[in-house]
Parts: structure tokens; C-alpha cells; sequence
């Protein structure tokens, strides 16, 4: 490790670190499996979600293959419903199942859909501090197994005290809880935005963005044989602005969310590798990005959507930027309904080609606490193409009010590391 430290003595007469110096944290590479639908007829019907995300670590070793695996300081994975195949420390389990040293350690995580993001951010802060080089983090969830919120048991207080209205229990109503604070924001935007999340995943997928950082997973149904899953299941290119117009809207009636402006159930893992610079630099790791700052923040749980903001605002706050500086967003497309409120919220138009330019979980699919991850694989692609934008974000609305933003800078940038924030 490289480290500044300085020593004090302590009341026994011996000597102990008394500072460190703060180091960098990059990106190295990131993976995911293709997202299914969930369900008896989506593509992981009938598959374990811990071998999901054995298959994403597996990857990322193949190809990294100048790290030595037990070089691997921690590895963290997060699950929503932390039970079954979701339970028993995942991180732990995962990381003995794919055949990583029994030195190498491993916990779980659950921040809800924030659930992979807290991986990174959690690991990453151990590497700034020191304690880790190199980490492994990211998430699963198989929500046909575990559907969201199933043999969960909240304290009667919430309701019982009005803790907090009853809507911040289904994340639905809290959607259209938007809406009406942001009248606005109208279902014929929402749907546009939506029609616009598929086309562009449709043209990433066409123009080879989206596929190099998939894991293929084999799958056996019952009298289908096998099938080798290689791309996302939950996409619907085509859909039009008046298909989604004749949807209905389930939690609420005449009410503007449906399936078609917000994210599915959805079946995937990822995961991502992390290091120090150093680190990086010794083991001939590529660096894709930079971490520069990260965020959390807590809002009414009633309108969990808007989270993204007051987390945006600190995170830029830590950085010393502003939201002019931030080149790519990647917002995790919950409902189409709170990526609109964080835009309108920044001044920054539906249409903006720095946001999601690759599509996002309208699309492509929400499996909860793995979909961070994702968001990082597509900025770190985004940077890659475009070396003009020198930071970007990632940012995501959790459910219980709460929102998460990591801010990033682009390696590829002619100023990457001058007068760094």
C-alpha cells in the first residue's frame, strides 16, 4: 500500500499511525449478467441467484487476468430480500463459489435498489482509508424468487405513530405521489421519456455498447432444453408513445404510472472491480474511471423519488463542482416520473443528450440492489467513447426515502488528474 503516515506515541510508550493520506479510487471494470423478467417464463426462472453472481466474479477474473486472486482484499454484494438463495452472507458464499482463496473475505449489503452502489462506495471508501487494494462489488436480486417486500414484516409504529404515510410502503404509489407534487411533470411526458429509454438501448445494442460488459449464462427449462442468455430480456424497442397511452395504471385509478413509464420486476446480478491507483498501476489493471465524490441523502419516504437531488447537491458539494461540470448522467430510470423531477429540478431538458445515452431501466430492466453497477459499466463505456466530458455521475432513488449519487471523472479526459476535485 501506499501510504503517508506520521506516529504519536501513545500512553504506553509506543508509537501508531497518527494520519493517512486519502488515496485513489479508481474503477477498473464492471460486469452483469443479462437482466431477465421475473417470473415462471422469464429466462432465470428456476435458477439460484447466488450463481448469478458467481458467474459476473467469475468474469471479472477472466479478464483481468493479471490480477492474482488473492490480491482480492474484500468482496461485497448486495441483496434487497436477504433470505434463501439471496441470504448467508452472499458476499461470503459468492466468493467461495467462485472459487476465490479462503483468505479472500466477503459480507452483504442491503441499501434497497441502492444495494450495489453502497458495494462500491463502502469498499471504495476502505480503499481511500487504506485497508483494501483491490475489492470486488455489486449485487443481486431474483425477484421471482423474492418478490419485493415478500416475508417482510414492518413495525406497526410506521402506521400505528404516522411515522410515515402509508404510500412509502409501495414505491408505485410514491410515483404518483410525484406527480402531484410536480403537476408538471404530465403522463405524456412520462411516456415520451419512456418511448425515448427504449431507443436508445435499442441503439446501444445495435452500435455494440451494451454487450461487452455481459455475462452469457446457460439456462435449462423443463422440455425447452438449454439456452445461452446473452442479451437483456425486458426491452421492447418498438414501443410508441400510443401504445403506452392505452396502459393501465395500477396504483392508482386515472392515475400516470403503468408499466410502461417505470422500471419491471426484473432477475440480474453484477459486479465490479475496484483498487487503489497504486494498486492498479502495479498489477497492470486498466483504470476507467476515477471516483471523485459520493453522496447519500434521506427524503420523506412518501416521495422517495426525489432522493437523487439533495444526494446529487452534497455529492457536488464534497467535489466543488457544479452541475454544469457533470458531462453524463446515469440515473437509474425507477420511474420515468422521478428521473423528469430530477431533471426539471437542475434546469437540464427531457431530451438532454448527456443524460442515460444508452438507455436505462425502462428498458433494460431494475433488479434492485443490483443496478448500480450497470450505471457505472455504461458511464465508463460513455467515457471511453466521448474523452471531450471529464466527469460524470450515477445517481439512483432508493426506496424508504433515500438517494444515492458517485460522481466520476474520465481517464480519457486531457485534464484527468490536474487540479482534481
Amino acid at each position: 500500500m501506499s501510504l503517508e503516515t506520521g506516529t504519536t506515541p501513545t500512553p504506553t510508550g509506543r508509537t501508531s499511525r497518527a494520519s493517512r493520506a486519502v488515496r485513489d479510487v479508481v474503477f477498473v471494470d464492471g460486469v452483469r449478467t443479462p437482466f431477465g423478467k421475473a417470473g415462471d417464463k422469464g429466462i432465470y426462472a428456476g435458477m439460484r441467484a447466488d450463481d448469478l453472481v458467481v458467474k459476473c466474479i467469475r468474469d471479472l477474473l477472466r479478464r483481468n487476468p493479471s490480477l492474482p486472486p488473492e490480491r482480492i482484499d474484500d468482496v461485497a454484494i448486495a441483496a434487497t430480500t436477504q433470505t434463501g438463495d439471496q441470504g448467508l452472507t452472499i458476499g461470503r458464499t459468492a466468493a467461495l463459489l467462485a472459487g476465490l482463496p479462503r483468505t479472500v473475505p466477503g459480507f452483504a449489503i442491503d441499501r434497497m435498489c441502492a444495494g450495489a452502489m453502497t458495494a462500491v462506495t463502502t469498499t471504495a471508501s476502505g480503499i481511500a482509508f487504506g485497508a483494501y487494494d483491490v475489492v470486488i462489488a455489486g449485487g443481486v436480486e431474483h425477484m421471482g424468487n423474492h418478490p419485493m417486500g415478500a416475508d417482510a414484516d414492518p413495525n406497526p409504529r410506521f402506521m400505528s405513530e404516522r411515522i410515515v404515510d402509508p404510500a412509502a410502503l409501495n414505491m408505485g404509489n410514491t410515483a404518483e405521489n410525484l406527480h402531484d407534487r410536480f403537476p408538471d411533470i404530465t403522463k405524456d411526458r412520462t411516456d415520451a421519456y419512456a418511448v425515448r429509454s427504449q431507443q436508445k438501448l435499442a441503439a446501444a445494442y445495435a452500435e455494440g455498447h451494451i454487450q461487452p460488459d455481459l455475462v452469457p449464462v446457460a439456462g435449462k427449462k423443463p422440455g425447452a432444453g438449454w439456452t445461452l442468455n446473452s442479451v437483456d430480456e425486458p426491452p421492447r424497442p418498438g414501443t410508441t408513445v400510443e401504445d403506452l397511452a392505452t396502459l393501465r395504471t395500477p396504483f392508482r385509478a386515472h392515475g400516470r404510472v403503468t408499466a410502461g413509464n417505470a422500471a419491471g420486476l426484473n432477475d440480474g446480478a453484477t459486479a465490479a472491480l475496484l483498487a487503489s491507483a497504486d494498486a492498479a498501476a502495479e498489477l497492470g489493471l486498466p483504470v476507467r474511471m476515477r471516483l471523485v465524490a459520493y453522496a447519500f441523502a434521506g427524503v420523506e419516504p412518501e416521495v422517495m423519488g426525489i432522493g437523487p437531488v439533495p444526494a446529487t447537491e452534497k455529492a457536488l458539494r464534497q467535489a466543488g463542482l457544479d452541475i454544469t461540470d457533470v458531462g453524463l448522467f446515469e440515473i437509474n430510470e425507477a420511474f420515468a416520473v422521478q428521473v423528469l423531477s430530477f431533471l426539471d429540478h437542475f434546469g437540464i431538458d427531457d431530451d438532454d443528450p448527456r443524460v442515460n445515452r444508452y438507455g436505462g431501466a425502462i428498458a433494460v430492466g431494475h433488479p434492485l440492489a443490483s443496478s448500480g453497477v450497470r450505471l457505472m459499466n455504461q458511464l465508463a463505456r460513455q467515457f471511453e467513447e466521448d474523452p471531450s466530458v471529464r466527469y460524470g455521475m450515477t445517481t439512483m432513488c432508493i426506496g424508504l426515502g433515500m438517494g444515492a449519487t458517485v460522481i466520476w471523472e474520465n481517464p480519457h479526459h486531457e485534464h484527468y488528474g490536474q487540479d482534481a476535485a
